[in-house]
């Protein structure tokens, strides 16, 4: 998938991975980040986690939204793949799941997720997500 550009987003703004098999979740969570008023770089969309491991190989990218549950390769697995990686462990993850049980949270809190939102979630809810990030001190 093509990468979007936020309008006016400074180039040291950070850029973000979404990850979900749905394109109605993808866009719903782009156009949060938009409106949330905080600086995005390049939004950049994966259908699943192999799509998304090709993107991570390619760009530059701060934030990683993943699902947890996708056809191809899981949101778990991508997770276990970017932990493998040296130039992808300082991507700060967020899980946006359905399954928000607690052995699904263990597991992600292993994997360095530092946050888990549970679908449905409110706009409200993702726009708090983005303002209280910040990049990891090594960002690519």
């Amino acid at each position: 998938m093509e990468p979007v550009s936020a309008e006016a987003a400074p180039e040291a703004a950070p850029n973000i991975l979404i990850v979900d098999d749905s394109a109605t979740m993808r866009a719903m969570i782009k156009r949060v980040a938009a409106l949330a008023g905080v600086p995005v770089g390049t939004i950049f969309e994966a259908a699943n986690g192999q799509e998304a491991l090709g993107v991570l190989d390619r760009h530059p990218v701060q934030f990683v939204f993943t699902d947890i549950n996708m056809p191809v390769m899981t949101g778990t697995e991508l997770l276990r793949a970017m932990q493998d990686r040296e130039e992808w462990r300082d991507v700060v993850r967020i899980v946006i799941s359905t399954d928000g049980s607690d052995s699904r949270r263990m597991e992600a809190a292993d994997l360095n997720v530092r946050m888990y939102v549970e679908k449905p979630f409110r706009p409200e809810v993702m726009r708090d997500v983005l303002s209280n990030l910040t990049p990891a001190p090594a960002g690519r």
